[in-house]
């Protein structure tokens, strides 16, 4: 088994991490403003000291090219994004970005044979924070969003066109760079959980079996607004006590399904919004996550069990957004597994909850995940952590896994 270095990934990680820095132990780095453009400048700068070729495709996707002994054989990628959140943490993304490079940095210096070329990239855009939507250009790359339309979004931060930013960028190359079926072999993305699971569970390792299915849907509740000291309780039609009672019933027949289902009441509206009157809209949203198809059923039936009136208040609701539950690779699943295990690094399996660029990759070529613990379960906010140890067992079982997909095929 081959080992990463402890010593480079904790260079790598504070390097990267002044890329943004907040002063308060995180960092804001929209995708292609100054501070994201710095750290792509040192990426491939690290990336060309190692021998690498670096390109780019139309949605300034980097890729860096480590040559294997047979690069006429499909290549093995591995790489994540590099911007966040505001006031996000230091590994979301990034950690794997700088996995991979510290794969390729450890295939370099101590000369491991690979027939495949192996490629670090970064994805453009992930997190959608400055210019919606999240999973942009990977996103276009697999044929999920519309490409003038992505262009055309409008940073929320400098009002400046997503096109506008990224013909300024510097690192607009050919459509005909995009990664795609034909020229790739696998995709692996290395990724902090995001969550309180691993650690819950004292494991090392999150073995990523797919991404949970999930619906979104937007509630509203039409009322009466009314003075609230002037009219009877047994008048009112009350927005919100109607919202109130429904996001109970929610709570209540979604807690008799499966334990892994996590629903979320995220954003609620209420108007007008003064103390002394009865509120006569009000709208809420519902978030639900699942990796079962038939459990997100139960949810929507559930939904639709809810009467057209509550508490005579009128009652509508509509599918927001939704997405289907996707299963990776499971030989490349099963590597990640058989590596961590190998390394001794205790492990389980799981899937992932929040959205990541391998999901949408995950329809166009082989992909899997690995994920490594978040202290606390924290991530996008200044508190997240992962210990550089528990980085460097991410990056040995992701330097394995590349090398057993790359003996396998």
């Amino acid at each position: 088994m081959y080992m990463t270095s402890t010593e480079r990934m904790k260079d790598k990680i504070e390097t990267f991490s002044g890329f943004g820095d907040t002063g308060h132990g995180g960092i804001t780095r929209f995708s292609l403003s100054p501070e994201a453009l710095a750290a792509r400048k040192e990426w491939v700068r690290r990336c060309e000291a190692l021998g690498m070729k670096v390109f780019s495709d139309d949605m300034a996707n980097l890729y860096a090219v480590l040559e294997g002994s047979d690069p006429s054989l499909p290549a093995i990628y591995s790489g994540s994004h590099c911007d966040s959140v505001r006031q996000g943490g230091n590994y979301d993304g990034i950690l794997g970005v700088l996995s991979a490079l510290e794969v390729a940095e450890t295939i370099v210096r101590e000369n491991i044979p690979h027939k495949h070329n192996y490629v670090c990239m970064i994805w453009t855009n992930e997190e959608g924070a400055d210019y919606e939507p999240a999973m942009m250009s990977s996103g276009v790359v697999c044929h999920k969003f519309d490409k003038d339309k992505m262009l055309a979004s409008v940073s929320h931060s400098t009002g400046r066109t997503f096109g506008e930013a990224l013909a300024e960028s510097g690192y607009v190359g050919s459509e005909a760079n995009r990664i795609g079926s034909d020229k790739c072999a696998a995709l692996l993305e290395l990724h902090i959980e995001q969550g309180p699971v691993l650690e819950a569970e004292k494991k090392d390792i999150g073995v990523v079996e797919g991404v949970c299915g999930m619906i979104n849907y937007e509630f509203t509740f039409v009322g009466q607004a009314d003075h609230a000291g002037t009219t009877p309780m047994k008048y009112r039609k009350d927005a919100l006590y109607a919202a109130c009672k429904v996001i109970q019933y929610l709570h209540d027949e979604f807690d008799k399904l499966d334990k892994k289902l996590v629903y979320t009441t995220g954003k609620i509206s209420c108007h007008p919004n003064i103390h002394t009157i009865i509120p006569d809209l009000v709208k809420f949203t519902l978030d639900a996550r699942h990796q079962d198809p038939a459990v997100v059923q139960q949810c929507i039936d559930i939904i639709k069990k809810i009467p057209s009136e509550v508490e005579k208040c009128a009652f509508s609701y509509e599918e927001a957004w939704s997405r289907a539950t996707v299963a990776f690779h499971k030989p490349y699943v099963d590597f990640v597994e058989e590596s961590a295990k190998e390394l001794g690094y205790p492990s389980m399996r799981m899937y992932s909850g929040p959205g990541h660029d391998a999901q949408f990759a995950a329809d166009i070529v082989p992909t899997t995940m690995i994920f490594v613990p978040s202290d606390g379960g924290h991530s996008h906010c200044e508190l997240e952590h992962t210990p550089v140890e528990n980085c460097k067992k991410g990056a040995d079982v992701l330097l394995n896994t590349v090398l057993k997909i790359d003996a396998a095929i």
